[in-house]
């Protein structure tokens, strides 16, 4: 029988790590895009936040309507609602000892279809694009826990 446990000695666990640990970094890093674009364009959602661009000596307002920072905190929000169910369901789906093959391969679906769909998200590349990345993803993380309730089925 092989190894379901949720540690570096399992080979699909260790896999599981890796590909969690790339979109989690993926979701992560939106937090530093979406900073770096605030500071950049002098958008601050807070008036405390505002003493940043004015000691850069612009003079700014709390705003909530910059396209760009928008679009990157929308982008984040995506992540948070996918990423992290993904993670959840999968350390579930490892420990339940799913085929090796399957597994793998949607955890590198769904790996790509999250970068993809920041791509496309980012770069407003035309739709059904981001759309389809993001059912690949959604998919993925269902067939996972599908899988999951049947085997914990009584």
């Amino acid at each position: 029988m092989a190894d379901t446990g949720l540690s570096f000695d399992n080979p699909l666990f260790k896999q599981f790590a890796f590909y969690s640990g790339v979109v989690i970094v993926k979701t992560m890093s939106m937090s530093v895009l979406t900073a770096l674009n605030r500071i950049r364009k002098s958008v601050f959602a807070n008036p405390e936040d505002c003493a940043i661009g004015k000691a850069m000596n612009r003079d700014v307002k709390p705003t909530l309507t910059d396209p760009t920072v928008e679009r990157i905190r929308r982008c984040h929000l995506n992540d948070l609602e996918n990423v992290v169910t993904f993670v959840l369901v999968g350390l579930l789906y490892v420990s339940s000892g799913p085929d090796p093959s399957t597994a793998v391969t949607y955890f590198r679906i769904f790996t790509g279809c999250r970068l993809l769909h920041t791509v496309a998200y980012l770069g407003q590349v035309p739709q059904p694009s981001r759309a389809l990345m993001f059912g690949g993803g959604l998919t993925v993380a269902m067939l996972m826990a599908v899988d999951v309730i049947r085997k914990a089925s009584f």
